[in-house]
């Protein structure tokens, strides 16, 4: 049937203009593997529901018990739950005492994965006493799963504040045999980081209590598994990426409304091709950008339905969050039985949340990652039947660069996963919080990726104190720092009374300024008081038909280059900035048309990051000039290349694209040239511009072919517009961005390679190498040297007094451990 209505849909006028392309992925028949020495009660819950195991699952189990960290990367409906739930429950009914620990981003998640773990617990006749345990779980219940569960369930955020309560869970952790983590690719950017952390923790409580257990990753395809997997968790991973489960054809269609003449509207596109399918009885989801549009395009479905089939208006409906639980489990029984046809909803429904496998899926807008794409595209494919999904581009230059160059879709993975367990400010919150745990030792910082340097500034600070044992914090640090968090300087927003959400001071200056139109979940607010000593922001929620953009001017300067990277003749720097952002007003828009603008006064922000750059030399800026006689041509071409490398770094990494800013300038101080940064919109950086030096070539190959392949004349914001731009997106000029990228793409051509390394470690970091490389006596020397030029630093007479300590001098651990905390005071 889906394949009869993909053809007729292909023909049909309302439609057919703007189906960019179609990509047919091919039937897959399973390759099975044959286990046959599993307890007897596997064996017979296998045979007993006729399941075969698929090679991957095989080779899952074969890595667990070998010992080895398994990270598991195949598609959306591969069988990655019984994969890594079948070496767990070959361990729990062998060992009575061991104990699973499951790791899941969304509390529906964890609830879907308790169903599949009690069905389990009957099937194989073990006690498990699976349960949650999050901030839904009734108080009178928790001593009762701490003392008696075998799998217990939670979120990043629940262990985060448990981790300190670890005495009470004293058995649980003892026996930990497996931590899994679901969704894995989830933990990316700053909350990706402090998960790493957080992870770290759990480890070394764990060793605490005599245990280590295997982790065990699933996650969508990534570019750097290896890397990733290693960043998130501290460890190393066996890679299982093939995958062996059967999939029927699933035809997947590229729709560009802006192919179309006239004046479209991606929204309205959406809701006649759910029609379409509705009509012919296809059931399908429809993910939206936001709910106030997944309720948008529910509505104007039953509109239209009304007109062609009013019997079919009550079969579909939007789902989102937000809704009562009993609601949401009645939209998920309802496309389980195929009662419901249509159904509209936001990302809610793109996790692994059981709702069955539907006949088609409509993806309203690129979803920002590929990964997301095709985790919305899986919950298509009924049977090993045909299966259709459509993507529905929007007018930014992301969708459009997918329309114009369908291989990016359906080749290797582009992106990669950055995370940055690295960042100082990060790393001082969960230094903190592991403090307040066990007193950190010398070993921590060796084993578990703590920093010496770190832990000295907050020494010198105070925020440490000194005990026998170690380090130690107080006052609850995991209740004062966050897992999303970067700063403590963030602003509360408050609608009557109540907290709508947090964020960050640049967050605020962008987002939430006096006047400012608010988006959250999808409602809209209008900022009425931004009050800057409180730290406090008081909105007005109201349904209007503008937005707000805000205005910026940037400053940036060189702190230090910590490398280049010469890819041909074209270098690439990566260093250390200082970011200065003025924000100097704002304009009100409706769609692309500027309704007006507004002044702002505030203080500026300053913060040091990570950035890329490179230069373009003066003969180019001749010739641009001689092409176009216009002085501001130049200029306007090194800012729509800023514009367009920036719109397309999240097809190369993980990232959203307010994640990472930029400056392009024809001559900066510090370079002496013309010069393009792209940067780490957060304190510290968090490895996006890092990562952005690496897959430069890639970045600037795409960039090119977006811009150049645009229909437009004067630059548009399918390629060099950008709704983001502080500048008003002036000047800006499409021929000349071509002319810079086609010179930059020339020079590419070639060998890259490193050059030079400028960064000098730490003094402290250089203490904390010789250490783990057992030389104990030279990192002994090291700290003198030290000590002699700042003879009160707290951090080093910790560390002297520590490795005296682990040396079992313990006289002179005292003295050094008390002129640290004379340092302190």
């Amino acid at each position: 049937m889906v394949k009869r209505v993909l053809e007729r849909f292909r023909r049909d006028w309302r439609f057919r203009d703007a189906v960019e392309h179609v990509e047919t992925v091919p039937a897959r028949r399973a390759e099975y593997a044959k286990v046959t020495d599993l307890p007897e009660n596997i064996m017979e819950y296998l045979e007993g529901n006729g399941i075969r195991l698929y090679r991957h699952q095989a080779e899952a189990l074969e890595a667990v018990r070998e010992g080895r960290n398994i990270l598991i990367t195949t598609p959306t409906a591969s069988g990655k739950t019984l994969a890594f739930n079948l070496p767990i429950m070959e361990t729990l009914t062998l060992d009575g005492s061991a104990t699973a620990l499951y790791i899941y981003p969304a509390k529906a998640l964890s609830r879907d994965q308790l169903k599949v773990l009690r069905h389990l617990e009957s099937e194989l006749g073990i006690t498990l006493n699976p349960a949650t345990y999050d901030g839904d779980t009734p108080r009178e219940m928790r001593p009762w799963i701490r003392e008696n569960s075998r799998a217990v369930l939670t979120n990043p955020h629940q262990l985060h504040r448990i981790l300190p309560w670890h005495h009470q869970w004293r058995r649980f952790y003892s026996n930990l045999r497996y931590v899994v983590i679901d969704e894995a690719h989830q933990y990316r950017g700053v909350f990706g980081s402090g998960v790493a952390l957080l992870i770290r923790r759990l480890r070394r409580i764990c060793r605490h209590y005599g245990s280590d257990p295997r982790f065990i990753l699933a996650s969508a395809t990534l570019a750097n598994p290896e890397e990733f997997s290693g960043k998130l968790t501290g460890l190393d991973f066996h890679i299982i990426s093939q995958d062996t489960s059967p999939s029927g054809p699933r035809h997947f269609v590229l729709y560009n409304p802006y192919s179309k003449r006239g004046d479209p509207s991606a929204h309205l596109e959406t809701s006649s091709i759910l029609t379409y399918l509705v009509l012919r009885g296809v059931q399908t989801l429809c993910f939206t950008v936001s709910r106030k549009m997944a309720e948008l395009v529910t509505r104007w479905t039953r509109e239209q339905l009304d007109r062609e089939n009013r019997k079919l208006i009550d079969r579909v409906t939007s789902y989102r969050a937000g809704y009562l639980a009993d609601q949401r489990r009645m939209i998920e029984s309802g496309l389980r039985s195929g009662k419901l046809l249509g159904v509209t909803t936001t990302n809610a429904l793109e996790l692994g949340i059981d709702i069955g496998s539907l006949d088609a899926v409509i993806i309203s807008g690129y979803p920002g990652t590929m990964i997301s794409t095709w985790q919305q595209a899986g919950r298509a494919g009924r049977n090993r039947n045909d299966s259709l999904v459509i993507l529905v581009a929007f007018e930014n230059p992301l969708d459009q660069y997918i329309m114009k160059n369908p291989s990016f879709i359906f080749e290797r993975p582009h992106e990669n996963a950055i995370i940055n367990p690295e960042n100082r400010f990060i790393l001082r919150n969960h230094t903190a919080c592991a403090a307040a745990e066990l007193p950190l030792t010398l070993d921590d910082f060796l084993d578990h990726d703590f920093s010496m340097a770190v832990a000295g500034e907050m020494l010198d600070g105070g925020e440490l104190e000194i005990s026998q044992e170690g380090l130690v914090c107080s006052n609850d640090p995991q209740f004062r720092y966050g897992l999303d968090d970067i700063s403590s300087d963030t602003f509360t927003v408050i609608c009557e009374g109540r907290t709508l959400e947090t964020m960050s001071r640049s967050q605020a200056y962008r987002e939430a300024h006096e006047g400012a139109v608010l988006m959250n979940h999808g409602n809209t607010y209008i900022v009425r008081d931004f009050d800057l000593q409180k730290r406090r922001i008081t909105v007005e929620r109201r349904d209007v038909e503008y937005h707000t953009s805000v205005l910026r001017e940037t400053e940036l300067r060189v702190i230090r280059k910590l490398r280049r990277r010469r890819v041909g003749s074209l270098e690439v720097n990566f260093g250390e900035v200082e970011v200065t952002e003025h924000y100097t007003g704002y304009r009100v828009m409706n769609y692309s048309k500027v309704l007006g603008k507004r002044d702002l006064e505030l203080p500026p922000i300053r913060f040091r990051t990570r950035a890329l750059w490179f230069t373009v030399p003066e003969t180019l800026r001749k010739r641009v000039e001689g092409e176009y006689g216009d002085d501001e041509t130049f200029e306007g071409g090194l800012h729509g290349a800023e514009h367009a490398l920036i719109a397309l770094f999240p097809l190369h990494v993980l990232c959203d694209r307010m994640d990472i800013g930029g400056l392009s300038t024809p001559w900066h101080p510090d370079t002496q040239e013309a010069t393009v940064f792209i940067y780490d919109g957060f304190e510290g950086g968090i490895g996006l511009a890092e990562k952005g030096v690496e897959v430069f070539e890639d970045l600037l190959r795409s960039t090119l072919e977006l811009v150049s392949s645009c229909g437009c004349s004067d630059g548009c914001p399918s390629c060099i517009y950008s709704p983001k731009c502080g500048n008003d997106n002036s000047p800006l000029h499409r021929d000349a961005t071509v002319m810079i990228l086609e010179h930059l793409m020339g020079r590419v051509s070639g060998d890259a390679r490193d050059e030079s390394s400028e960064e000098a470690p730490d003094a402290l970091e250089e203490v904390e190498l010789l250490c783990s490389e057992g030389r104990l006596s030279d990192a002994k020397l090291k700290l003198h040297e030290i000590l002699e030029d700042e003879p009160e630093n707290a951090g080093a007479c910790y560390l002297m007094g520590a490795i005296l300590r682990e040396q079992g001098e313990t006289e002179m651990a005292d003295y050094f451990h008390e002129r640290a905390r004379n340092g302190m005071n």
